[in-house]
């Protein structure tokens, strides 16, 4: 375990597995969450409309449209599949009735994978990643796996751990079942 998929332009899929991993650390306290001031200031603004799994494939549709992705048309329809199958969640911030940001990834027993997120107005995809975080502490998850180190998820905290405590996190995960209430 501890593999997550990519496709290319050739229109398939191959499998990849970070080393070293990426990880926001949901078992410790809130505060392990690094908010900063200004995305507080937004937070406090209530600018987002935030809702939950009300344009999954929009999110990712709009995910794919980066000069280079490595979501592909197998991609999407293997986590829309997934999505309809209650497993893949969108966390979407909404602005003036209009989509502005957004991510998703898969929830499964105590383990929920990040996979993109996009934003079209500032701060959008950040203010997401903050309410994906409180709905992953509500529901006690015990892994919040990111992947690959960005420097967007580095200012929230997310930390970068061994293969093997990736994998000892992801065991103890295996063995709880979460729900994804929000």
């Amino acid at each position: 375990m501890g593999i997550f998929p990519m496709g290319d332009d050739r229109k398939t899929i191959a499998w990849f597995e970070a080393s070293p991993r990426s990880i926001m650390p949901v078992e410790l306290s809130a505060s392990r969450l690094r908010i900063p001031r200004s995305l507080n200031q937004v937070l406090n603004k209530n600018i987002f409309e935030i809702r939950i799994d009300t344009a999954f494939e929009k999110v990712i549709y709009e995910c794919s449209l980066r000069d280079s992705t490595w979501i592909n048309g197998l991609i999407m329809t293997a986590y829309t599949e997934l999505f309809h199958r209650g497993y893949a969640h969108s966390v979407e911030a909404w602005e003036n009735g209009k989509l502005a940001g957004g991510l998703y990834g898969v929830a499964y027993k105590g383990a929920f994978f990040g996979e993109s997120m996009f934003y079209r107005s500032n701060n959008a995809s950040k203010v997401c990643v903050v309410k994906l975080y409180e709905i992953l502490k509500k529901n006690n998850y015990i892994l919040f796996d990111i992947q690959m180190m960005t420097p967007h998820f580095e200012k929230f905290g997310a930390i970068e751990i061994s293969k093997r405590s990736y994998l000892e996190i992801l065991d103890r995960a295996m063995d709880k079942k979460c729900g994804f209430s929000y």
